[in-house]
């Protein structure tokens, strides 16, 4: 395998070489046995440190940061991907970005409403490089809000693809995979905001969610 050097270098959403975000990486891997084991830390780390929260500016360049939603501590699913494929880069370990269309039957009704339907454009996860195959790792939903939404949380093994699971607790369908995008080694954040204003052109102002909004509020599966 030819290994693109840009998985293990900085790029301007995946700032791998930010201060903060090579401390937090090196915090959470600290004790790891191997590189399996320190990418799993840093999973567990992203999807439960920096809280899960889609009532975002989605045409603001510092939404889809990694260093900014490690800082704000809440963020969408693709900052989320974009931090955890910093800290693994931050640590040596080559790490892009995976995208696809999916779609969502237990978003909030506000969610749907503003994005147009059930169906999200470029959900991101992370891909990690570990013993030369590139895994599958979905940081979005922290446990906390898994637990308030009724749906199961996802588990990393490091050896096998972590995507959103197809059914809630309830047996109910939660999430499917519509089209995959394909991986890039930074949010392509010209193309993803091309595509949400011909999509979903609601999300796409200054504040769509208006005061108050709590999507943590709001996530429960009678929403």
């Amino acid at each position: 395998m030819t290994l693109d050097p840009a998985t293990l270098a900085p790029a301007r959403f995946v700032q791998s070489d930010d201060p903060g975000i090579v401390a937090f990486a090196r915090k959470a891997a600290k004790g790891a046995t191997d590189q399996r084991d320190a990418a799993l830390r840093l999973y567990y780390a992203v999807r439960d440190c920096v809280l899960y929260d889609p009532y975002v500016r989605f045409n603001h360049p510092e939404t889809y940061s990694a260093k900014d939603v490690l800082a704000k501590g809440s963020g969408f699913c693709i900052p989320k991907a974009a931090l955890l494929t910093a800290c693994a880069r931050a640590i040596g370990i080559p790490a892009r970005l995976g995208f696809a269309d999916v779609r969502n039957h237990l978003a909030t009704p506000r969610l749907i409403e503003l994005n147009g339907g059930d169906v999200f454009f470029w959900h991101s996860f992370a891909e990690i490089l570990l013993d030369g195959i590139w895994v599958k790792a979905t940081p979005a939903f922290n446990l906390s809000l898994c637990e308030r939404f009724g749906v199961h949380p996802l588990e990393w093994d490091g050896r096998t693809d972590s995507v959103f699971h197809p059914y809630d607790k309830q047996d109910r369908r939660h999430m499917e995979y519509v089209q995959q995008r394909g991986s890039f080694t930074d949010v392509p954040f010209e193309v993803i905001t091309a595509t949400y204003r011909e999509k979903c052109p609601l999300l796409m102002v200054d504040d769509p969610w208006g005061r108050n909004a709590d999507f943590a509020a709001e996530a429960t599966p009678e929403a």
